[in-house]
């Protein structure tokens, strides 16, 4: 049982490689993957094409013919993926005549592997000029607001343009984008910077303006109706003051009490000094405190 194990360990671990390295040499068996396309050729003549995924037995698709392609022909993989691809900067001229750069994203497949492989010899690198070619011959002299504002329909002009001629190398055009639409002289570029920070500059000082116009009158009205109760406040003062003295004149009591506290509040505010002297004293003392005090203050 050992060497039975072993011996099926040898055989799985070197004959059976190459076996299928021999099978593949002499084209007895093929996998074609997903989105792939196998093309084989013999003497220079496609004698079929391959492109369902899975295993695929050759003799059994070509014939014996495909005993003989590893010596006179040749297989072809071709990947049919969907590609995409961006042209950055094509040169287009606005009707105003203003140089302005176009950048078109656009996708592609390989619809016909034969015609890919065998009617030109860059395929891509045609589309690619087929594509700028139709975009400066499309989008040349269109308006510029149109240019800058119509990009859905720019796009659908340069997909009609590209398509019938693409599909003659086997590529198949998808989507067409037009995705940047910018100056290319760098003058006018700073012209519209300078007319633009121009502008900017005179609205923000418009707007300026005009709120210290704004601030201005609110000011002047609150101003003027302060000043109008001013005036009337003075006006009736007099009125009111003169009511209320009346009223308080009406009871004598009450005014020899309110001009009392009157007096003792002005008294109380006086910054002077107040010098209480007891009766019956000598006026000589008092004249000569009064003397001594004013000689100080000269000296002072």
């Amino acid at each position: 049982m050992i060497g039975i194990a072993f011996f099926t360990f040898i055989v799985c671990l070197i004959f059976v490689p190459i076996a299928f390295a021999f099978a593949r040499l002499f084209c007895l068996y093929a996998i074609c993957e997903e989105r792939t396309c196998l093309i084989y050729t013999l003497f220079g003549k496609v004698i079929g094409t391959i492109n369902e995924p899975g295993l695929h037995l050759l003799p059994l698709v070509f014939g014996p013919r495909a005993l003989l392609v590893t010596f006179f022909g040749r297989c072809y993989r071709v990947d049919m993926r969907l590609d995409q691809d961006y042209l950055r900067s094509q040169p287009v001229n606005s009707e105003e005549g203003a140089p302005m750069g176009i950048g078109v994203w656009f996708e592609m497949l390989i619809s016909d592997p034969e015609s890919f492989l065998f009617k030109n010899t860059d395929p891509r690198g045609s589309l690619r000029a087929n594509v700028s070619n139709a975009t400066v011959r499309c989008l040349s002299n269109m308006k510029l607001s149109d240019m800058l504002e119509n990009r859905h329909q720019m796009s659908r002009s340069v997909r009609a343009e590209v398509s019938a001629q693409s599909r003659e190398w086997g590529y198949q055009l998808g989507s067409v984008y037009i995705r940047k639409v910018h100056l290319r002289d760098h003058g006018m570029i700073r012209q519209i910077e300078e007319k633009v920070v121009n502008r900017l500059r005179q609205v923000t000082g418009a707007i300026m303006q005009d709120g210290a116009n704004q601030v201005s009158l609110i000011t002047s009205t609150a101003e003027r109706k302060a000043a109008i109760e001013l005036a009337r406040a003075q006006a009736i003062r007099p009125q009111l003051v003169g009511k209320a003295l009346q009223e308080i004149s009406s009871d004598p009591e009450v005014s020899e009490a309110v001009f009392e506290i009157l007096e003792t509040q002005r008294l109380l505010e006086n910054k002077g000094s107040l010098v209480m002297f007891r009766s019956g004293t000598d006026p000589k003392l008092l004249g000569a405190l009064l003397a001594s005090e004013q000689s100080m203050v000269g000296r002072g």
